[in-house]
């Protein structure tokens, strides 16, 4: 299978509110269109996670990330001109994704991603889509396809092909949280 049919494949399960399994520039994630709030819903069961910490969100470019937070401190821009690795910014003021997304301050964490199957995946949506460790909630995040366990593989209603995620990193991003006021305090290095 090549990537622009597994792309249109996992598309088609995104827009019926289904879950995937899939390869981001960092490690494999369980995913689902992020505005959807019965996908987030599903997502959140396969994880077994009854907590509300919000969910990190990919976005294929910049630009995404204007349509799903109210401002964008200017620091953020010069941040992501300069990054070349796996970071992920928590935004303050999410808005237009389903209510489980934010953070219970109504943050968000959106990473631009630099993986080509899913920057391809994201582009064709059109709409970004959760970003969350392909895990049960508690147990250690898998650093490679190999080390899911088959209970997520199966809960999955689509898996990406392992040759995807051949360029992921096998370790969690970076992440910063930014103020209103364009503060900037590292949540994880």
């Amino acid at each position: 299978m090549d990537i622009k049919q597994a792309v249109e494949e996992a598309v088609k399960i995104l827009k019926e509110g289904g879950v995937i399994l899939y390869p981001s520039d960092s490690l494999w994630g369980l995913g689902c269109d992020a505005t959807n709030p019965k996908a987030v819903e599903k997502l959140r069961e396969i994880k077994k996670c009854n907590e509300h910490n919000g969910f990190i969100i990919l976005a294929d470019n910049a630009d995404m990330i204007c349509r799903y937070v109210k401002v964008i401190p200017e620091v953020a821009i010069d941040i992501l001109e300069v990054n070349d690795k796996p970071l992920t910014i928590i935004y303050p003021g999410a808005i237009g994704l389903a209510p489980d997304v934010p953070g219970e301050d109504g943050s968000v964490g959106i990473r631009v991603v630099d993986n080509d199957f899913c920057k391809a995946l994201i582009y064709k949506f059109r709409k970004p889509i959760v970003s969350t460790s392909a895990n049960f909630t508690g147990e250690v995040a898998p650093a490679n396809y190999d080390s899911i366990s088959d209970e997520i593989k199966e809960a999955a209603d689509w898996v990406a092909h392992p040759k995807f995620g051949r360029d992921s990193t096998g370790k969690p991003s970076s992440m910063i949280k930014l103020g209103v006021g364009g503060e900037v305090k590292i949540i994880r290095k």
